[in-house]
């Protein structure tokens, strides 16, 4: 599988930015308090500058912002204009705190992760964090990960425990009130958010935790009431943070990159011990009461660093092949896709690996742009946007909200390769799936592949292309009266730029707010939290009996193409392109006939006169 030679063939020239390398983190002696000590030197200027570019952000570049105002009930543009004109007035500044505080307040009040503020060092490169994970089953909520050597002396939390009360709150009240502090766009994901963000918070996009300890009240393993009274701890960076842009459309959830990192460091050895890993997969197989099928779980989407296009081919192509070589590997009754947790990453990344699992044409989804003169600009001077540029010189004009939409993955790209896997194919998704994890899914849906199986009501619903203040600074630097300027102090800025759509049977409808609704609910038990999701992978494999299995295997010699099907009743081969011929099967293996040979080979698998698999050689 030649990747580099498809993506000449398409005529598509990505020249993208590397994704987010996982930062490395060091702990800070001492306790969140004594890191707020030193604390805070942004000057009234600084601070009048970051809310201009905000304020420029929002009005000329949010893709999201007429649904969000008519959604949400929220005008975050005016109060942008109210924290300016307060600014303006100023002699002595308020404290730094309250200033972050406000403008964060006012780009979460849109429920957007791909939108947000960043908040400039020591913040930027800090994490306040407990060594503890808590998640959430049917009726409980359980710790599942503990680093014991950072627990207070004396301590004996343990894996397993049941939670009750967060500082005396009810657990379940605890994550709600969290969560709506916070920017997930439904009920989901923000309960997703705020349970995750009682323990773990990268500073950059979140104020640090108002308490400076935490009193955990749980039951123990014995079933006894118990209570740690434990101090918030920091994280510093000691390596920066990449930005968040980059030239290849990208759609990813910063905050949990972030708090992906963050548990990878403080839980070393924590993950699943079952799998098999290459790169962003983890695979294996496993027995269920309904058969043995191929569980991949997709943690990201993200390809890693690259300065070149011929890196950037080179780790696509890696991701292609590694994709295509496990799902082809797995048992052939049934495979789960997983995508739990994903953060999202390189949108390309992510829909190019729909049609290995389907006969079916990949559409992408298409995106649009906000109407304004500044999109207009962007279009007029960057190849990025050069695609939306007369849209939006008419949409401009006649005063239309959105431009056209068009898609950000060459749509020869995510049909290069075909369908690989034939077998029923079962997607696994939860809320805190996000932007390109979310257009994935999404794509699976919209395309009939499988059923979608959630352990939350929704995706997390991030539906945009997410670029950094400072790349549109770079894209227009060099035109007179760019309205763009560098952030002071390491500060930084993140704004949907682009709004994705459905496609089939949803076609049109925006994916932001709205998310993935899973055909099929499970509630995630305490065995699926600590023993491997056995339950979720049962009710997997119950899904996966209901769906039809196929199989189309080709093998070729130079005069026949031969052929072994599974519930297909006709088979018609096409050689470079043109039909060769057609045969009525049964189960089993059958053949043709190839005089004078061929160099590419299609065969479409039918059944009563629909197409349901396509393989080549």
């Amino acid at each position: 599988m030649d990747v580099k030679a498809v993506l000449s063939a398409a005529a598509a020239e990505p020249q993208p930015e590397a994704a987010a390398p996982q930062p490395v983190w060091t702990i800070v002696p001492g306790t969140l308090a004594d890191f707020l000590a030193t604390a805070g030197t942004l000057t009234l200027d600084q601070r009048r500058l970051i809310v201009r570019q905000a304020l420029i952000v929002f009005e000329q570049n949010f893709a999201h912002l007429p649904l969000k105002v008519a959604m949400h009930g929220v005008n975050p543009v005016q109060r942008l204009r109210l924290l300016q004109a307060r600014l303006s007035r100023q002699e002595t500044p308020d404290p730094e705190w309250a200033f972050h505080f406000e403008l964060q307040s006012i780009f979460h009040s849109v429920r957007d992760l791909h939108t947000g503020y960043q908040l400039p060092k020591p913040f930027a490169d800090a994490a306040a964090f407990l060594p503890f994970q808590i998640e959430r089953a049917t009726d409980a909520y359980v710790v599942t990960r503990v680093n014991a050597g950072l627990l207070p002396v004396g301590a004996d939390l343990k894996v397993g425990v049941t939670v009750t009360h967060w500082n005396g709150v009810p657990i379940a009240r605890a994550a709600d009130v969290n969560g709506e502090r916070y920017a997930g766009s439904n009920l989901a994901a923000r309960h997703a958010r705020g349970l995750d963000s009682l323990t773990q918070r990268a500073l950059a996009g979140h104020l640090p935790p108002d308490e400076e300890w935490v009193v955990l009240s749980y039951i123990d393993l014995d079933g006894k009431p118990q209570e740690l009274r434990m101090p918030w701890l920091v994280l510093r960076r000691t390596v920066p943070a990449a930005p968040v842009g980059g030239d290849a459309p990208r759609g990813v959830d910063i905050e949990g990159e972030h708090l992906a990192s963050i548990r990878g460091f403080l839980f070393t050895g924590a993950g699943p011990s079952n799998y098999t890993q290459s790169g962003i997969f983890l695979f294996r197989p496993v027995e269920t009461a309904s058969g043995t099928f191929g569980h991949v779980r997709i943690t990201g989407f993200s390809l890693g660093e690259f300065t070149s296009q011929a890196q950037w081919v080179a780790a696509l192509q890696a991701h292609v092949e590694t994709f295509a070589s496990i799902i082809t590997s797995m048992p052939e009754d049934g495979l789960i896709i997983d995508i739990r947790g994903n953060p999202g990453g390189h949108i390309l990344a992510g829909e190019i690996l729909l049609q290995f699992l389907t006969h079916r044409r990949i559409q992408p989804e298409p995106a649009q742009m906000v109407s304004s003169p500044l999109n207009l600009q962007l279009a007029a001077h960057t190849r990025d946007y050069a695609q939306w540029r007369r849209s939006l010189e008419l949409s401009v004009r006649t005063g239309a909200v959105y431009s056209d939409a068009f898609p950000l993955s060459p749509e020869e790209l995510v049909n290069a390769f075909g369908q690989f896997y034939h077998g029923p194919v079962v997607l696994i998704t939860d809320a805190r799936c996000y932007s390109t994890s979310d257009i994935f899914a999404a794509g699976f849906a919209d395309h009939g592949i499988g059923t979608i199986i959630g352990t939350d009501d929704n995706t997390g619903a991030g539906g945009a292309n997410v670029v950094g203040q400072a790349d549109l600074l770079d894209d227009l630097r060099d035109v007179p009266g760019t309205p763009y300027e560098p952030l002071p102090a390491g500060a930084a800025i993140s704004v949907a730029i682009r709004r994705t759509l459905r496609v089939g049977e949803s076609a049109g409808t925006p994916l932001e707010d709205l998310g993935v609704v899973p055909a099929v609910r499970h509630r995630l038990t305490v065995a699926d939290l600590l023993e491997g999701n056995p339950d979720l992978m049962e009710t997997a494999g119950r899904e996966l009996v209901k769906l039809p299995r196929r199989r189309l295997k080709l093998s070729r010699d130079p005069a026949e193409v031969r052929f072994d099907t599974l519930g297909l009743d006709r088979v018609d081969v096409y050689v470079d392109g043109r039909p060769r011929g057609s045969v009525d099967v049964t189960d089993g293996p059958g053949g043709l006939p190839l005089p004078g040979g061929g160099e590419q080979i299609r065969v479409e698998g039918f059944v009563d006169g629909a197409l349901v698999a396509v393989a080549s050689v």
